[in-house]
């Protein structure tokens, strides 16, 4: 039997590359000097079509057409995600090209975005997801703010919390759209996964922060986990990892993100009680978007007090063959009795179906406005 050279095997394993799933003669310097020369091909093109960009602003401009459609940038995404072949996952590639599309437009727009803050809350990583980075963010304190904001104009749009697949409706944006004059734009459904901070070990955590909605996501794993701790509740799940930062014994919900930015430990990872927990955000802006053929609408109406009436307004979109999404119902503000319904339909309001649900229920209906019509999003996160 012919004998191995041991020389000859080191020099082998010498020349080979780290990378296991390269080939036996190929060097991890020409291995580098590849994906150099793919890197410069990448900043090129992204130069290139950053450039392409910029004549479309440009154009649209001259028309009086508006520079930035969140539902144009929806479709493109799920374009890129939908010929994307691999390795790579769709949301990763999603990702790059958020943050190309983000800073693409900076160069020909400066936008300003309100969000419910401080940094890295849920309603910062919607944003992030939205709008990439390339934009200014305004942390606000109250979801009315960001309303505020919005409507003065302060800020080209606003990013606020709608439902959580726990909870159900936040009240608190469902009363601002009764109350201000803005439109629905965009949605960003949000996969939220909580984790608890701390900068001290689990058994000794004596205090909780979060915000209540957050608590209430994860109380069956406290109670299991921490049950002799003191849940304290407070305005944000950002202010919560700072507080948990600062003081002693204390542990945080909030993000992983909150967690880099305030300096403290992820102790244990993914505590919400229902697997799937998300939370819908929507943009809002001063006008809607443009059809892209698969979208949703968003209204509000009151009805008559009287037997019946809601049934016949929901008896409208039904003889139309159109999907209700969604359905809530809140007081009206003041003494008088009755409640404004929020409802979403699949659907453009400028579809004929849609147009036609419409003017029937403006017949049916005490108020009808039309929140808006916005392309279909993905969930994200």
């Amino acid at each position: 039997m012919a004998r191995s050279n041991p020389k000859s095997e080191a020099a082998g394993k010498a020349d080979r590359p780290d990378d296991p799933g390269a080939g036996p003669s190929e060097s991890l310097t020409a291995l580098r000097s590849e994906i150099d020369r793919i890197d410069r091909q990448l900043v090129e093109l992204m130069n290139e079509r950053a450039v392409v960009a910029g004549r479309i602003g440009h154009v649209k401009k001259s028309n009086n057409q508006r520079t930035y459609d969140p539902s144009r940038e929806e479709t493109v995404l799920q374009r890129i995600a939908d010929v994307n072949p691999g390795p790579l996952s769709a949301e990763s590639v999603k990702a790059v090209f958020r943050e190309l599309i983000s800073g693409s437009r900076a160069i020909e727009q400066h936008i300003r975005v309100a969000y419910l803050g401080p940094a890295w809350t849920y309603s910062h990583l919607a944003a992030l997801h939205r709008f990439g980075s390339a934009v200014e963010f305004v942390p606000v304190a109250s979801i009315s703010a960001v309303f505020e904001e919005v409507e003065s104009k302060h800020s080209h749009f606003g990013v606020v919390p709608l439902e959580n697949s726990t909870d159900g409706r936040i009240a608190d944006t469902l009363d601002n759209f009764s109350r201000l004059a803005v439109k629905i734009c965009a949605e960003v459904p949000l996969r939220i996964h909580h984790n608890l901070l701390a900068g001290c070990d689990r058994t000794e955590i004596r205090e909780v922060y979060s915000r209540p909605q957050a608590l209430s996501q994860c109380r069956n794993w406290l109670a299991r986990h921490l049950p002799a701790a003191k849940l304290v509740e407070v305005t944000s799940t950002s202010h919560a990892a700072e507080t948990a930062a600062k003081t002693p014994h204390a542990a945080a919900i909030a993000s992983r993100q909150a967690g880099v930015h305030h300096g403290i430990d992820v102790i244990a990872e993914n505590i919400e009680d229902l697997e799937g927990n998300s939370t819908r955000f929507a943009v809002i802006g001063h006008e809607d978007s443009a059809r892209t053929g698969h979208d949703k609408t968003s209204l509000m109406f009151e009805i008559e007090h009287k037997p019946g009436g809601l049934a016949d307004a929901l008896a409208i979109p039904k003889r139309q063959k159109l999907n209700l999404t969604w359905i809530e119902s809140f007081p009206m503000a003041g003494m008088e009795r009755g409640y404004v319904f929020f409802v979403e339909l699949e659907g453009h309001r400028t579809d004929p179906r849609v147009r036609r649900a419409i003017q029937s229920l403006e017949k049916k209906c005490r108020r009808v406005v039309i929140l808006g019509s916005y392309a279909i999003a993905a969930a994200v996160g």
